[in-house]
């Protein structure tokens, strides 16, 4: 089992091999497309396949037992295409692995396991690729007292954002993992107001993008306004996420708005015009991208016209990286 290297199983090959190019490991084109009929003499669950870096594998195992554990020579052995395992290699997984069928132990699966069984299959012009999704990392330390203000300063503001949208009649998405910090600083008048799910017809990984934002205006069955709000001193989790949105969904109409301090302006635009985030399919992602300052966001939230206005009062504000250098 690619990226978690565990042993899921055996395969019973009953058939000569045929040729047969009907899509089953991709969408249109599949490569794959010398066959066998099998039967399935062993299929584990992936918590209770058999992790090559146990040591009931790597000890035992001819391409791994005089190697260190952090190694990862063994890889050419399974990865090469029909590569013929030794005959005692083979007879020894074998055992195992109907051992672990009929008197199971749970290997368990970590975060960063769970992460790697995220990873999804997107369409693009030309072909197919592997993409991943990842969640936020959560703090595994105390945050220090600097930080915490930090994150209670940027909740304000998703707070913030969050009623201004209400207050403009739109509907208004927040993370499953925000909602409850937001929701003890922002009452809206009507809880209607708040989306339990997006009303969006799009592929798995994208949706997975969009829940993570971390607010969404919406009208109707449309997104108008994506915000991400970033505090963290590197300036970048929130880009990735709308850099990763506009590759998924290139003719995806949204706005989208970094907000941050304004001391972390030009840190903003710095990151926005790297060259990765100039060679996106819909264009460069600083001409469809731009920064508010928490100072902006304020101003909007005191407006007591917000009731009469259109969300392109935002324009009014925002600010794009070429406006920004001239």
């Amino acid at each position: 089992m690619t990226k978690l290297s565990r042993w899921v199983g055996i395969l019973e090959v009953v058939n000569p091999f045929f040729i047969d190019d009907t899509p089953i490991f991709m969408q249109s084109n599949d490569p794959f497309i010398v066959r066998f009929e099998v039967n399935p003499l062993v299929w584990l669950s992936p918590d209770q396949a058999i992790p090559i870096n146990h040591d009931i594998c790597w000890k035992r195992l001819s391409f791994t037992k005089e190697l260190p554990k952090k190694s990862l020579a063994w890889t050419g052995m399974v990865r090469g295409s029909l590569r013929r395992l030794d005959d005692e290699d083979g007879q020894y997984l074998e055992h195992i692995l109907v051992n672990q069928l009929e008197k199971a132990h749970d290997y368990g699966l970590s975060d960063s396991d769970q992460k790697k069984l995220r990873t999804s299959i997107v369409n693009t012009v030309d072909r197919q690729v592997i993409v991943s999704v990842p969640d936020d990392d959560p703090h595994i330390a105390e945050p220090s007292k600097r930080v915490r203000l930090e994150q209670n300063e940027s909740t304000k503001i998703q707070a913030m954002l969050a009623q201004i949208g209400e207050r403009m009649n739109l509907k208004i998405w927040l993370p499953q993992n925000d909602k409850q910090r937001v929701l003890a600083l922002w009452n809206p008048q009507d809880e209607a107001c708040i989306l339990e799910r997006l009303p969006l017809n799009y592929d798995e990984v994208t949706l997975r993008t969009i829940e993570n934002i971390d607010v969404l205006w919406i009208r109707q069955r449309s997104i108008i306004r994506a915000f991400e709000i970033e505090h963290t001193t590197s300036i970048y989790s929130g880009i990735l996420r709308m850099a990763d949105l506009m590759a998924l969904q290139p003719n995806l109409s949204i706005k989208a708005h970094i907000v941050a301090p304004l001391k972390r302006r030009s840190k903003v635009f710095q990151k926005i015009t790297r060259p990765i985030f100039a060679l996106l399919e819909k264009g460069p992602l600083s001409e469809s991208c731009t920064y508010l300052s928490y100072d902006t966001v304020r101003e909007l939230f005191q407006d007591v016209n917000l009731e009469y206005l259109k969300d392109s009062v935002l324009e009014k504000y925002a600010e794009y990286a070429e406006e920004a250098d001239a």
